[in-house]
């Protein structure tokens, strides 16, 4: 089959495109065939270089199919059936993951960081981990939803407890986890306020639904948000940018309010003024991924249409060192997806 695999880490020029060997499924797996593989973050960090991660490798979290064909243990497939892959790798036996934490197990990683991904034409993965879509989701849309989707309802839903009428202040419009995490919020029907470097990301935004749009470019956060809210500070804020934000998302807080972060695009060395956090009553709370009953919830949403995925840009999968590179741009508005 034809895949992208990393030889070494570095740049885009590390992207190889490539024969490998077709994977063969084991008696618990099942075969995909490969349709569209969304970009993350994560796939810069991975090709960057990051602990755990065996060359040579192949990158991608995101991906939508087709069944082709299931191993001998396996039931409820059909070959052809259009499917999307949970986004993660557990080991499904341990009191994490048999309680329902698969994101706590020792073992968890995400698809496409220490596992091969789905950047190539073919991918066995764990029964577990296969779901299958309606028709109104073609393949583009189905890949842009797995992690960010879930990702964004653990932080609000699993980890802030978002209540309705509360205000909720969402950084990164445009990213993946800006555009879950806008429309998780109004689905609790709460207010949104959220950032973006230009206008039109902002305009796309509202759109979604966002109440407020702060341009972080012409705009000092804090001081837009205590505007907005009459001096009063949000209840939540998501935060997935880190050290370029992480000031103003705490400032932003309303006292006894709720920083979530579940990423640090910008770098992962933030300074933490302690008096302010236990004076004010403040929460900061990790969130790493989510659990499958939790990615089971968010996508009964996306199914029913409450919640849309939202696709930039298309390349062929042989093109991938463009769409890396228009990733690290940071021009998009939604996910970029790539097509096999």
């Amino acid at each position: 089959m034809k895949a992208v695999r990393i030889h070494e880490f570095g740049g885009p020029e590390v992207l190889r495109y490539e024969d490998v060997p077709d994977p063969k499924p084991r008696k618990d797996q099942v075969l995909v065939r490969v349709k569209a593989c969304a970009l993350n973050h994560l796939d810069i960090w991975v090709r960057k270089g990051l602990p755990g991660v065996n060359l040579p490798h192949i990158l991608g979290s995101d991906v939508a199919g087709e069944v082709v064909e299931t191993g001998e243990y396996v039931t409820g497939f059909q070959p052809g059936q259009r499917v999307l892959l949970a986004p993660m790798s557990f080991c499904n036996r341990c009191s994490y993951c048999t309680s329902g934490r698969h994101n706590q197990c020792p073992e968890f990683t995400v698809l496409g960081n220490r596992v091969d991904g789905g950047n190539c034409e073919l991918i066995a993965v764990p029964a577990v981990n296969v779901i299958p879509i309606p028709q109104s989701l073609d393949f583009n849309q189905a890949a842009s939803v797995p992690l960010v989707f879930l990702t964004a309802w653990h932080m609000l839903v699993g980890r802030a407890g978002i209540r309705p009428g509360q205000t909720v202040l969402v950084l990164g419009a445009g990213s993946g986890v800006g555009i879950a995490a806008i429309q998780i919020a109004k689905l609790f029907h709460a207010r949104v306020i959220t950032t973006a470097g230009d206008e039109k990301k902002l305009d796309k935004a509202r759109a979604l639904g966002a109440d407020h749009g702060i341009n972080h470019y012409q705009q000092k956060i804090s001081d837009e948000v205590r505007k907005i809210t009459n001096k009063e500070g949000v209840d939540i804020v998501v935060e997935h940018v880190g050290a370029a934000t992480w000031e103003e998302s705490v400032k932003s807080l309303k006292p006894a309010g709720t920083l979530v972060t579940c990423g640090a695009t910008t770098g992962p060395n933030v300074g933490l003024e302690l008096r302010f956090v236990y004076s004010r009553q403040l929460s900061l709370l990790g969130s790493y991924m989510g659990s499958m009953g939790e990615l089971y919830e968010v996508l009964a949403h996306v199914f029913a249409g409450r919640l849309k995925p939202i696709v930039d840009r298309t390349f062929p999968l042989k093109d991938i060192r463009a769409a890396h590179e228009y990733m690290e741009n940071s021009q998009m508005f939604g996910k970029i997806v790539l097509n096999l």
